[in-house]
C-alpha cells in the first residue's frame, strides 16, 4: 500500500486519514474536500464575546465499543482537558419532553418512573416490557421502526414516543425507516433472544472490542451520558487536522471537489479541477449521491444503487435570548409527526453546556430543528425557502410550545441540505449489494460515512476504522 486518497474532510474522512498516517504500510495520504473547511457537520459558531452555538451535532454519547473508540481518539489528540461532560445525575439527562396535545410532558427516567402511569401515556411502560416477553419473534428481514415497536411494545409507543425519537435523531418518518439498519441492536435482540427485554438482559455479544483508554475509563467511572469540548464539537475535527498537518504523509487539500474518479490496473486516477491524481486506493467519506456523480459508467449497478440511498434536509435555528426563559429545566423537547410535521424539536442548549453561554450576563440559548423527511410538504424547496420565514417559525414554535413572549436577543439560521440519510427498509441489502459488487469487480474502494452503517458521529468515525483495519490487515 503506497498512496491512499480520501475523499471528503468531514468526520469521516479525517477520522479515517487519522487511522491511515498512524500505519507505515501508507506512503502517502491525499484528503480532498470540496469545501472550504474541514470538519463537515460538526460545526460551532463562535461569537467574539464567547458563546458558542452547534449548527450540527452538539454532544457525543461515551456509550459502548464506538464511543469508547471516540474517547480513545480524543485522548490520542490530547484534548482531555477540554471536554465538557454531562452525567447521567446531571438534570439534562435526567429531564427530557414530549410535545404532545399542546402540552410539554415529562419523560419517565429511573426505575420509579417505569411503574408510574406518565401523561401522555395511558398506562406504566412497566406493563409493555412485560407483555413485550411474550410477543412471538418476527419472520421479515426488516420490518419498519413503528411497526416493530408496535408489535412488540403496543401502538402508543410506536406513535408517541417512536415516532418522536426517530425525527430527532435521523429528522425522519419512523413508519419508513428500517429498525434493522436504525436500531440493529433491537432488531439482533429480538432475533437472538426473542425478546428487546431478554436481549438486553441476557445480552446479545455482538459488540466489537474496544479496550478502554484513561478517558473511556473516566467517562464509565463518572457515568457521562454525553459530552462536548469547551470551545464546541468542532474543536474535535480540527485538532485531527493539526495532528495530520504535523505527520510529513499526509496531504490536506481544501475547495478540492473531485471531478470523476476511474479504475486503472493498479489502482485509481482521480480527477480533479487542475489535474489528475493517481492513487493505490480510494476511501470514499462521500455522500452517496455524491459518490455515485463520479464514478466511471463501468460501476453503473454501484451507482444506482448509491442513488437510491436519499436524505433530508434539516435547518437549524440557534436563538439566544436575555436571562432565564425556560418554564422547565432539561435537555429539550420532542414532538411527534402529527402533532406539528415542521418542526422536529428544541433544544435546550443553556441546560447541558452552560459553559458555551456567553460569560458576562444570563442568556439562555435554544437550538430549534425543522424540516427533516416533512421539509418539502412544510417549507417547499430548499431554495425557495427563506431565512426570514424560518426564524419565523422557530420563534412561534419557542413562543407556542414554552410561553416564551420576548424575541430572541441574537439568531442564527443554517440550512444543511441532505444532511441526514435515510435508511429506509432494505438498506442492509442495498449495502450488501455495493460492498459484494466492490469486491468482484476487485475495485481499490473503501465506503465509510454516514451513508452506510449508522449516522451518529461516533458511527462515523468508527467506519473509519472499520475500513482502514480491513485495508491494512486488521491493524490500526
Amino acid at each position: 500500500m503506497k498512496t491512499v486518497a480520501v475523499l471528503g474532510g468531514g468526520i469521516g474522512g479525517l477520522a479515517a486519514s487519522f487511522y491511515l498516517c498512524k500505519n507505515p504500510q501508507v506512503t502517502k495520504v491525499i484528503v480532498l474536500e470540496s469545501s472550504s473547511r474541514f470538519g463537515g457537520w460538526l460545526w460551532s459558531l463562535r461569537r467574539s464575546d464567547g458563546a458558542i452555538f452547534e449548527l450540527g451535532p452538539r454532544g457525543i454519547r461515551p456509550a459502548g465499543a464506538v464511543g469508547r473508540n471516540t474517547l480513545n481518539m480524543v485522548e490520542d489528540l490530547g484534548l482531555e482537558g477540554d471536554i465538557l461532560p454531562v452525567t447521567y445525575s446531571h438534570v439534562a439527562s435526567q429531564s427530557r419532553y414530549l410535545y404532545v396535545r399542546g402540552q410539554l410532558h415529562k419523560l419517565p427516567s429511573g426505575i420509579r418512573g417505569m411503574f408510574q402511569t406518565v401523561p401522555p401515556f395511558s398506562r406504566p411502560l412497566v406493563f409493555s416490557l412485560i407483555t413485550e416477553i411474550l410477543v412471538k419473534k418476527g419472520k421479515e428481514a426488516d420490518e419498519s421502526i413503528h411497526s416493530f415497536v408496535s408489535r412488540r411494545l403496543g401502538k402508543e409507543l410506536a406513535d408517541i414516543a417512536i415516532d418522536s425519537l426517530c425525527r430527532g435523531v435521523f429528522a425522519g418518518d419512523s413508519k419508513k425507516l428500517s429498525v434493522r439498519s436504525c436500531f440493529p441492536s433491537l432488531f439482533t435482540a429480538e432475533q437472538q433472544r426473542g425478546s428487546l427485554t431478554l436481549g438486553f438482559l441476557l445480552d446479545s455479544g455482538q459488540a466489537p472490542v474496544i479496550p478502554p483508554g484513561r478517558l473511556a475509563q473516566r467517562a464509565h467511572r463518572e457515568s457521562w451520558a454525553q459530552w462536548s469540548l469547551r470551545r464546541g464539537v468542532e474543536t474535535f475535527p480540527e485538532s485531527i487536522t493539526e495532528y495530520l498537518q504535523r505527520r510529513g504523509r499526509v496531504e490536506l487539500h481544501k475547495d478540492a471537489a473531485v471531478k470523476q474518479i476511474i479504475p486503472t490496473t493498479s489502482g485509481w486516477k482521480v480527477h480533479v479541477e487542475d489535474g489528475v491524481i493517481s492513487v493505490d486506493h480510494i476511501i470514499s467519506a462521500l455522500p452517496a449521491k455524491a459518490l455515485s456523480d463520479i464514478l466511471p459508467p463501468s460501476c453503473q449497478s454501484l451507482i444506482q444503487q448509491l442513488q437510491d440511498i436519499s436524505a433530508v434536509t434539516v435547518a437549524v435555528v440557534s436563538l439566544e435570548y436575555d436571562g432565564s426563559i425556560l418554564p422547565v429545566t432539561g435537555f429539550g423537547h420532542l414532538l411527534p409527526s402529527w402533532e406539528d410535521p415542521g418542526l422536529l424539536g428544541v433544544v435546550y442548549d443553556s441546560v447541558p453546556f452552560p459553559q458555551h453561554n456567553r460569560p458576562h450576563g444570563q442568556t439562555t440559548r435554544l437550538t430549534v430543528m425543522m424540516g427533516g423527511a416533512w421539509f418539502q410538504n412544510e417549507f417547499g424547496t430548499p431554495k425557495a425557502v427563506t431565512t426570514e420565514g424560518l426564524l419565523a417559525r422557530a420563534t412561534e414554535a419557542v413562543r407556542c410550545h414554552l410561553g416564551v413572549s420576548v424575541s430572541p436577543s441574537w439568531s442564527n439560521v443554517a440550512l444543511h441540505r441532505d444532511c441526514i440519510p435515510q435508511y429506509y427498509l432494505g438498506h442492509f441489502q442495498r449495502v450488501d449489494c455495493m460492498r459484494d459488487f466492490i469486491n468482484n469487480k476487485n475495485l481499490a474502494l473503501s465506503l465509510i460515512g454516514s451513508a452506510y452503517d449508522g449516522v451518529s458521529v461516533n458511527d462515523v468515525i468508527f467506519s473509519g476504522r472499520t475500513a482502514v483495519a480491513k485495508l491494512l490487515g486488521g491493524v490500526v
